[in-house]
């Protein structure tokens, strides 16, 4: 039996707040998204989807959408700053599985979620409506929303902040300096170009691994659009990384290509973190995706992440919704989703980073030196290896219904 007057504020107009609220609007929950923004963030940002968030996108009746725009992720590899190819993963060993990578510039997803959840009747999408303090009691949770007309208080039964890295909701719940973790020396330079990388036989994805110039290039749209991820040195300003993408990408990119060579056009640099809140639920307040983790972006754990993360949060929702879950199921997805952070996210995440600038080339692939490359090297004659490690991803899915209790309703 479903609560009567049961709603749910989602802070955040990200790929993760939408799907979010999609998945809740489809059930028929109410729901209402709260963008600070006056229009969807339009940068690029990230591009693939694990095997776990293809689930998620099934579920949400939006994959259809994404596959007349995006691709699917082909064979992913390790190479040598000369081009000389190590080691890889090739996902056509999963032939027409449903679940295989698919990549898609992240602010093509957002409009594709916005598009369904505006066909909702339960759903509503309010702009320029930035959250600006919060508050709950035993029923209830409301937050004050700075808006055009003036302020506001909006209350739910539950409000989950999916507002990104600086979340508002984050850090209002524990304090504007509490998101332990660490910030990478590292400094990212993330390009999009259009550039001729076949003629060169790079494959769809491909993993630099260089002292200095490491970086991933891989094939992001049909068109021909590469994103190209790079290394710089830290301490840079905007401008004098600006000033450097030349020359970094005549070092970098096959054939050494001069500016006319190429279109660059993208370039953002970046600093990145791998963080972790204290707790993803205090009370009717809850925390998803990047609001509450994030990792540096190789290997597209920290997207893939925080859309298993919304899937299993709608499920969890859902049943406390319905009745056939308690409020306890609320602790279980903090519990659980943490833990998928600690135990593989970071972990993974942080060692494909450090391979990349970190490893000695010369005995990289020596047995007992890089196991993960090992596995890759033994995978290209192991078919069943292959698709074990194509699928490995997986791990981050878990099925919070089976902490259902009345499943009889």
């Amino acid at each position: 039996m479903t609560a009567p007057s049961f709603k749910v504020i989602v802070v955040g107009a990200g790929p993760a707040g939408l799907l979010l609220a999609l998945l809740l609007s489809q059930h028929g929950m109410s729901v209402t998204v709260l963008e600070a923004a006056a229009e969807l963030d339009s940068r690029p940002r990230a591009t693939h989807y694990g095997s776990p968030a293809v689930y998620e996108l099934q579920r949400a009746g939006v994959m259809d959408d994404v596959m007349a725009e995006g691709l699917t992720t082909r064979k992913i590899c390790w190479r040598k700053l000369d081009g000389t190819y190590l080691a890889g993963i090739d996902n056509d060993v999963l032939g027409d599985d449903p679940d295989r990578v698919v990549c898609l510039p992240l602010n093509r997803l957002g409009q594709i979620l916005a598009r369904h959840l505006q066909r909702q009747p339960t759903a509503e999408l309010k702009w320029n409506h930035r959250v600006t303090s919060l508050a709950q009691d035993s029923t209830k949770a409301w937050v004050s929303v700075s808006t055009a007309e003036g302020d506001i208080t909006m209350e739910a039964d539950y409000i989950v902040g999916c507002d990104g890295a600086n979340s508002q909701i984050r850090r209002s719940l524990h304090g504007d300096m509490t998101f332990p973790g660490k910030t990478w020396d590292e400094q990212i330079v993330a390009t999009n170009v259009y550039y001729d990388f076949d003629h060169y036989g790079y494959e769809d994805a491909n993993f630099i691994i260089d002292p200095e110039h490491w970086h991933m290039a891989s094939r992001i749209t049909r068109d021909g659009m590469w994103r190209v991820s790079y290394g710089e040195k830290a301490g840079a300003t905007h401008e004098e990384l600006a000033a450097r993408q030349p020359m970094k990408f005549a070092k970098m990119l096959p054939g050494n290509p001069s500016p006319h060579q190429y279109k660059l056009t993208n370039f953002s640099p970046y600093r990145v973190h791998q963080r972790l809140a204290v707790s993803m639920r205090e009370g009717r307040f809850l925390l998803a995706a990047d609001a509450a983790h994030l990792c540096n972006p190789f290997g597209g754990l920290g997207l893939t992440g925080g859309i298993v993360d919304v899937g299993g949060l709608s499920d969890c929702l859902y049943g406390v919704w319905t009745g056939q879950a308690n409020q306890e199921i609320l602790d279980i997805y903090d519990v659980i989703r943490r833990q998928k952070y600690r135990d593989i996210v970071d972990p993974i995440s942080s060692e494909n980073l450090r391979r990349m600038y970190d490893s000695n080339l010369e005995t990289v692939l020596e047995p007992g030196k890089d196991k993960f490359l090992e596995m890759c090297v033994n995978a290209e004659k192991d078919v069943e290896l292959a698709r074990e490690m194509a699928l490995g991803i997986n791990v981050l899915k878990y099925d919070f219904r089976q902490h259902y209790t009345n499943t009889k309703l």
